[in-house]
């Protein structure tokens, strides 16, 4: 059966809320993937009246290609760092790339943790049902970072949820967690913005509005 079609990420978070619903408890916490996974999440916690809460990750862009992940980093101690094997594969870098390229990652991802969490703590997640949002996927090499860096911090439970990816995406990460929830996967899987009708580039400030609506419980 064809999907249905996704409007923008508004939309998209109330699709997989409604695969969602009422398979999660009062000790669910739902996390986000800055920027753009941050408005598919906050209509997912209204959804299921928990809370929401950012996991910041950075691709690493392969030198002269950026928009080709050679890497992801999340931030924590010591930050977690995985490499798309097949891309680095073929992808020659220099001695210096990754650490370079890491230093200012991390420097963002400090950036935006300053501005988005206006100095809230993050949430404790061990041994709490983790839903963890994108607004979608292509190789996956970001998501499996987040993946790694929260299995690490023991939650009970992790359900993968995003509107679009390719199905072999979904498949390399289904054996990182509990549950995927997919809106779809297109047999010609080409980028991600293709599969909506409006992928803008999120500002600061919507991400930021997102996040207020989403504490409010609007």
């Amino acid at each position: 059966m064809k999907p249905p079609p996704i409007r923008d990420r508004t939309d998209a978070g109330r699709q997989l809320a409604e695969r969602l619903a009422g398979r999660h408890g009062s000790d669910t916490v739902v996390l986000a993937l800055p920027r753009g996974g941050v408005p598919v999440a906050a209509e997912i916690a209204r959804a299921l009246k928990a809370p929401l809460d950012l996991l910041f990750v950075r691709k690493i862009g392969a030198p002269l290609e950026p928009e080709l992940a050679y890497a992801a980093v999340v931030d924590g101690t010591p930050p977690e760092v995985v490499l798309n094997k097949e891309v680095a594969g073929y992808v020659s870098v220099g001695k210096d790339f990754l650490a370079n390229a890491m230093r200012d990652e991390l420097a963002e991802i400090a950036r935006r943790r300053a501005f988005y969490m206006a100095g809230r703590v993050p949430l404790e997640v061990h041994g709490r049902d983790v839903v963890l949002v994108d607004d979608g996927l292509a190789t996956g090499t970001t998501a499996r970072a987040a993946i790694l860096a929260l299995r690490r911090r023991q939650p009970a439970r992790l359900t993968l949820a995003v509107p679009v990816a390719p199905v072999e995406t979904i498949f390399e990460l289904s054996g990182l967690v509990d549950e995927v929830v997919c809106l779809a996967t297109p047999e010609h899987f080409r980028a991600i913005g293709l599969h909506y009708d409006d992928f803008h580039q999120l500002s600061d400030d919507e991400v930021i509005a997102a996040l207020q609506a989403a504490q409010a419980g609007d």
